[in-house]
C-alpha cells in the first residue's frame, strides 16, 4: 500500500475493541491516496462501514468532530504527524 506504517492492525483492534459500526478515516493530503485501500481493509477485517472525510486536515489539531457527530461516527480514526489521543 505505501511506505508508510499505517499501523491497520492496531486500527482494527480498536474497532473491534469498541464495538464501532461507523467510523470515519481522516488524512493528511500526502495520504489520500491511500484512503481507499485502508477504508477496504478495515471493512474486510471489521465489518464496519467506513466513511472517509475528504475535507483538507491541516495536522494532529484540526479533528473533524462536528463531522463525527453529524455522521453519526462511533469512532474516528486520525493520520497525522503526531499520536493524539482522547
Amino acid at each position: 500500500m505505501t511506505d508508510y506504517d499505517l499501523e491497520l492492525s492496531r486500527v482494527v483492534d480498536e474497532v473491534l475493541r469498541e464495538g464501532a459500526k461507523r467510523v470515519g478515516l481522516q488524512f493528511p493530503e500526502g495520504l489520500k491516496d491511500q484512503a481507499v485501500d485502508v477504508a477496504r481493509e478495515i471493512r474486510s477485517k471489521t465489518g464496519a462501514e467506513v466513511i472517509v472525510l475528504s475535507d483538507p486536515t491541516y495536522g494532529a489539531c484540526d479533528l473533524k468532530e462536528s463531522q463525527t457527530e453529524k455522521l453519526g461516527l462511533d469512532l474516528l480514526v486520525h493520520y497525522g504527524h503526531t499520536e493524539y489521543s482522547k
